[in-house]
């Protein structure tokens, strides 16, 4: 596999890099397969390491509307892709080689929650998509970040929204479709879903996000997120 090779670098030796890339490939594997579990509680992966800081403006059925407090993320240029799976392989493995140091300050960074992946539409061939995927910036390093190229920063501002739906297990393709329609039902009817469809209505904004909290190497109690992301009016009272 092109994702497997042990590519070269100036920065790490071979047998460092053998050691990321066997990490590497065991991640891969592992997300191109399901893996069912019962959905227990919040991601516990952010009681043990850094995630973006947010306030709940509502609880809904099967839902839960979000502030995010002005995160940062570093972000992949767009890939276009037929399958989530496989863009998300891509994107996480530049931005793991990114945190590990492969910077313009050579700088190492800690591992955040979650890892995003933004869907959009796309004008590429073959019905692709595009998806962009990103690693939460560390607070230490957010005022700032190393840069890399084919990176770049994402800030988001206060107003900063999503709506957001908790499913379990390791993600596949399949899961997309089905995870969003049931985020769109849960919210049918609420002014929720009138601010993202207008969100939605600005040239290559994003469908749909999805948020992977989890080690690979965790197989029980993993918690995933479908958000719906937008920009809440001043018009629409909350």
């Amino acid at each position: 596999s092109i994702f497997c090779s042990t590519p070269k670098r100036k920065k790490y030796s071979l047998v460092k890099m053998n050691l990321l890339m066997i990490k590497l490939c065991f991640f891969l594997v592992l997300i191109s397969n399901g893996y069912s579990t019962k959905l227990d509680s919040y991601p516990p992966t952010c009681q043990r390491i850094e995630c973006p800081n947010y306030d709940v403006i509502e609880s809904g059925k099967d839902y839960e509307i979000r502030r995010y407090n002005s995160p940062m993320w570093m972000s992949t240029e767009p890939i276009d892709d037929i399958s989530f799976v496989s863009a998300t392989r891509t994107g996480f493995l530049r931005l793991f080689m990114y945190i590990q140091g492969k910077n313009d300050k050579h700088e190492k960074m800690e591992m955040t929650a979650p890892v995003m992946t933004q869907v959009k539409p796309s004008d590429g061939p073959l019905c692709s998509t595009s998806f962009v995927v990103s690693f939460n910036v560390p607070k230490k390093n957010q005022p700032n970040p190393p840069s890399a190229e084919g990176l770049h920063p994402q800030k988001w501002n206060e107003s900063s929204y999503a709506a957001v739906r908790q499913f379990s297990g390791f993600v596949t393709d399949s899961d997309i479709p089905k995870e969003a329609a049931a985020l769109s039902a849960s919210i049918a009817g609420t002014k929720w879903a009138a601010a993202i469809e207008k969100s939605r209505g600005k040239d290559n904004s994003t469908l749909y996000t999805v948020a992977q909290y989890n080690s690979p190497f965790e197989f029980r109690g993993r918690v995933n997120e479908m958000w719906f992301t937008f920009v809440m009016d001043s018009a629409i009272a909350i």
